[in-house]
């Protein structure tokens, strides 16, 4: 009999590098029938880039400046939801291989750790499963979206490790 947490919520954050075999491996442990799992990312989008993509068409001054705003609010969701999709796609699959159907969500924001924190509270979420890229034991590490979260956060924080780098033997250092 394997062991399980009855109900519980998992928020899994991604930026698109977080192995999903793994995590689907942990989930599929913790998970019993009324467990959930909420896949994550955070996107910040460059609002003046996509205002600057419609800068050659030419309008009349008869026309509503609604048509400009609803424009960039679009763009602005479609490009959350495309790099949205992208990065947690590989996990999604890996979660439905399993039997999982996760909720998908994506939030603008800046700040990462604001983003993670804010959406666990959201979601009630019991548990948060995460990427660690950066090496441990370097001031570096901690200063990592990782760190700060488990600094910040009030919920069990499970950080999943990096591909290795296959000369070094170390995590790829791939967050910023």
């Amino acid at each position: 009999m394997r062991p399980s947490l009855l109900a519980v919520n998992i928020l899994i954050a991604t930026t698109g590098v977080l192995g999903p075999v793994p995590v689907s491996d942990l989930c599929e442990k913790l998970l019993d029938e009324n467990g959930s799992v909420t896949v994550m990312t955070v996107i910040e989008i460059p609002h003046t880039f996509l205002e600057t993509m419609d800068e050659d068409e030419r309008r009349s001054f008869l026309d509503s400046g609604d048509w400009e705003t609803e424009t960039a609010e679009m763009k602005a969701l479609t490009y959350l939801e495309e790099r949205g999709l992208r990065a947690v796609e590989p996990i999604v699959a890996a979660m439905r291989a399993i039997g999982v159907e996760p909720s998908i969500t994506f939030v603008e924001g800046a700040d990462p750790v604001d983003a993670i924190i804010r959406t666990a509270l959201d979601i009630s979420a019991d548990m948060i499963i995460m990427g660690a890229t950066r090496r441990l034991f370097t001031e570096q590490a901690w200063t990592s979206v990782s760190a700060r979260v488990m600094d910040r956060v009030h919920c069990p924080l499970v950080l999943v490790p990096g591909a290795r780098n296959d000369d070094t033997g170390e995590s790829a250092e791939i967050e910023t």
